[in-house]
């Protein structure tokens, strides 16, 4: 049962584009030795869509190798192309990982039906716990909550990635779902109130820099200490909203660049964080304590 802070994990790159494998497992190590709770290795923060099969596949054993077993590690294995994502699901299964993240089939726009029968297929390809993902601001398709409640009873169909930021929605899955289905914010702004509200953690961006915070922040959230959960967030909340400046992940590696954490690569059809967007963030930056302040 994961819970917390999830971080959606950068893949760092060189300024070539190549994935940099040395920072890779130094941010591993980072996010162990700062209390994160679990990694999504190549989500959609991990540019999962300008990944090749095989450095998918590198990337989410070289995750697994510096864990370590410390932390789980949740592969980022969704495609629009059902055998691809059995595929990615079973490589990654292979590979160690503790459960899988698959994003709903994007640009397609399936029908409800369509969703659910991509869904089982993958699940009963692959005997691994399989989190669903829906993000209908980048996919153009909604798995919505009736859909859900089908899933939930395929057994290793564990749990939501729920990113609308509608809490509703998030409350009206659980009444469907039941307490044992797991749920997880995948917006940073409206995170702690899902937890709040019944949610088991947050898959995050935000996460990616200030991984203490975001984990604390959870565990006060998930213990229902919401007067201490709005104190950490009110720190995180200029976070939340600038992390997001631009399309994701372009300002989070910008962050971490400017941390010191990873070069400052990315790959086409995403470039570095605009020049009129720097000092917004970089400012947010120095309030939130990433950067030194001059």
């Amino acid at each position: 049962m994961i819970r917390g802070s999830i971080v959606a994990l950068v893949t760092p790159m060189r300024a070539d584009g190549a994935v940099d494998w040395e920072r890779l497992r130094a941010l591993v190590d980072w996010h162990v030795e700062q209390g994160t709770h679990a990694i999504v290795a190549v989500g959609t923060t991990g540019e999962s869509a300008t990944l090749g099969f095989e450095e998918h596949d590198s990337v989410i054993r070289e995750v697994v190798a510096a864990a370590k077993g410390r932390i789980p590690v949740i592969a980022g294995t969704g495609a629009n192309n059902t055998e691809e994502a059995i595929r990615l699901t079973r490589d990654a299964k292979r590979d160690g990982a503790d459960a899988c993240l698959l994003v709903t089939p994007y640009y397609n726009k399936p029908p409800q039906e369509g969703l659910y029968q991509h869904y089982l297929a993958v699940a009963r390809a692959v005997d691994i716990p399989q989190i669903l993902y829906n993000v209908p601001g980048r996919t153009a398709c909604d798995l919505l909550p009736e859909t859900v409640e089908r899933l939930s009873k395929v057994p290793n169909i564990i749990g939501i990635k729920e990113a609308t930021g509608n809490l509703e929605r998030a409350r009206e899955i659980r009444e469907r779902c039941g307490d044992d289905f797991m749920l997880y914010s995948g917006d940073d702004a409206t995170a702690m109130d899902f937890i709040l509200a019944g949610g088991h953690g947050d898959i995050s961006v935000t996460a990616n820099v200030a991984p203490a915070k975001m984990a604390a922040m959870c565990e006060a959230a998930l213990a229902g200490d919401a007067d201490q959960a709005r104190v950490l967030n009110a720190e995180l909340e200029p976070l939340h909203r600038d992390l997001f400046i631009e399309a994701s992940p372009i300002p989070v590696k910008w962050a971490l660049y400017e941390m010191g954490l990873i070069d400052l690569g990315i790959r086409l059809p995403l470039v570095s964080l605009s020049e009129a967007a720097q000092p917004r963030l970089r400012e947010t930056m120095r309030q939130c304590g990433l950067l030194e302040v001059k």
